[in-house]
């Protein structure tokens, strides 16, 4: 996997929602080191990062073919979301994706390629 290029662009939240709708995220200053790796160490958060990164946008959660039920899907997202790895956003009916990669960057920088880079490396030595 090649280098991510950086738009500058951080995920925004949607647009005023629904009472309800919007989802809780933790501030920059509350992402801890801790929370990232391990959302990051499960094979399947791997994979949805990966391919967010990937996109270098957002992707709606049916955007996923994971091999996992929908509520693990469910499970998934949101260990990632309240780490801080993802942003979610509603957008109409759509639950929308995207990478914190501005927030991660900061924070911990080198950390989210370096990881990435490594997962590619894996997925290419394992043949997945």
């Amino acid at each position: 996997m090649e280098p991510r290029e950086r738009t500058g662009a951080a995920v925004t939240p949607a647009a005023p929602a629904a009472a309800g709708r919007a989802l809780p995220h933790p501030a920059r200053d509350e992402i801890r080191l801790e929370g990232v790796l391990h959302a990051l160490s499960d094979p399947m958060r791997l994979r949805i990062v990966r391919e967010l990164a990937a996109d270098s946008g957002e992707l709606s959660c049916s955007d996923f073919d994971l091999p996992v039920t929908k509520s693990t899907t469910t499970h998934h997202f949101r260990v990632l979301r309240e780490s801080g790895v993802i942003r979610q956003a509603y957008r109409g009916t759509a639950k929308m994706n995207g990478l914190r990669d501005d927030d991660l960057d900061d924070l911990f920088p080198g950390l989210l390629d370096s990881l990435l880079a490594a997962a590619a490396r894996q997925a290419a030595r394992l043949g997945g």
